[in-house]
């Protein structure tokens, strides 16, 4: 049974629609682009005009809505062609989940009728240069303005994908820096550039070329008493512990994304490639490797859609959603090393894209939450569901 075949017409088309735009137009150009480390430009505007930022947004905000299994597979396409262009709409989708689930009305009609088009792209600003994974210890403060009303915030942000080209921020920071437990100070405010806020610099990388990640710097930077999502304070690490459920399955189909172009490379190569008269194929340890990547990448994406179906129907899936995170990552890894050893010395040669998928693979399993955060989760729940919700 083929993936798309659980979905609506509409939806498959969805999805076979970016997947020819991925074949005929992202491929072609995604060795180039990566290597120069430029810009996609003409392939955003191409994923606007096909509707991909608005996928999660109701149709009433003129949004093209999909359910969470869509929106895995066009994710996983777009991955398939070139990480980077998945990447640019993967905190995007985050935030767009957290205004319709958290949002004000008001802050719903301002901002979700432009992000469905991909007028205004929305990133998340979450990780501190000395906080990683541990969201709790933020040191980004947003205190009361008592004068001008609003807020006044100090602190920094790092690794912030899209965040030069971004129009709105997410910004995870402390209201109350003296609440216990810690989490009950912490709230999300809808950020915009303008004073007081600097993108201090674009970090260097090992792949997820293309699209930028920034370190931000906020120095007296002012919010406005509206711009706190969903108008109260406190809420906002629950708030984005949700949202992380959708970022997750979004990280692990990039990853899937990755291995499957990574293993039809390999697939490909294999039968082209003869040594001692025969495709090496048919040589039973590079048989076996193909096998095994077959069998892995069919597992993970069967997690991922199993916990994109969990999500559709209303449940909490942290634990769902960081199983296929990491087991999807740990496979893209092994997959790209192993698509290398089939390519032998093409595979370490830069005109080949192997070597592309192998540097852009480890991104998944640091982001988002690593891998080691994940099998922390899987075992809470693992406990708090009395291991039997399986």
């Amino acid at each position: 049974m083929s993936s798309l075949d659980a979905l609506s017409p509409e939806e498959q088309l969805v999805v076979t629609t970016v997947r020819d735009f991925v074949d005929r137009e992202v491929r072609p150009v995604a060795r180039e682009l990566e290597h120069s480390d430029t810009y996609p430009g003409a392939l955003i505007e191409r994923m606007k005009e096909l509707g991909v930022f608005g996928l999660a947004v109701p149709a009433e905000f003129g949004g093209t809505p999909v359910s969470t299994p869509c929106y895995v597979l066009v994710t996983e396409e777009l991955a398939r062609g070139w990480m980077s262009l998945a990447g640019a709409m993967g905190g995007h989708t985050v935030v767009a989940k957290l205004l319709l689930h958290f949002g004000t009305p008001e802050q719903r009609r301002r901002w979700l009728p432009r992000m469905a088009t991909g007028e205004v792209r929305a990133t998340m600003a979450l990780t501190e240069p000395g906080g990683g994974s541990d969201l709790q210890a933020l040191r980004t403060v947003a205190r009361r303005d008592e004068e001008g009303g609003g807020y006044v915030v100090d602190g920094a942000k790092t690794w912030i994908t899209n965040s030069r080209r971004s129009g709105l921020i997410a910004l995870l920071c402390k209201t109350d820096p003296d609440a216990e437990p810690r989490h009950r100070g912490i709230s999300v405010l809808l950020a915009e550039h303008g004073p007081g806020l600097t993108v201090s610099r674009d970090l260097p990388k090992l792949g997820y070329k293309g699209v930028e990640s920034c370190e931000l710097s906020f120095d007296g930077y002012r919010a406005p008493a509206d711009a706190l999502l969903g108008g109260a304070e406190g809420k906002g690490f629950g708030q984005m512990m949700k949202g992380l459920e959708t970022g997750r399955l979004q990280v692990a189909a990039r990853a899937l994304g990755v291995a499957r172009a990574a293993f039809e490379d390999a697939l490909r190569y294999a039968q082209e490639r003869e040594s001692f008269g025969v495709p090496i194929w048919r040589h039973q340890s590079v048989g076996n490797y193909l096998a095994d990547m077959a069998t892995s990448l069919s597992a993970a994406r069967q997690l991922t859609l199993h916990a994109a179906r969990e999500a559709d129907a209303g449940r909490r899936v942290d634990m769902e959603a960081g199983m296929a995170k990491l087991f999807a990552s740990e496979t893209a890894v092994r997959i790209t090393l192993d698509a290398i050893r089939i390519h032998g010395g093409h595979g370490y040669s830069t005109e080949f894209d192997v070597e592309r998928y192998f540097r852009d693979a480890p991104l998944m399993v640091v982001g988002e939450g690593t891998n080691e955060i994940q099998r922390t989760v899987i075992a809470r729940q693992l406990v708090a569901r009395g291991g039997t919700d399986l």
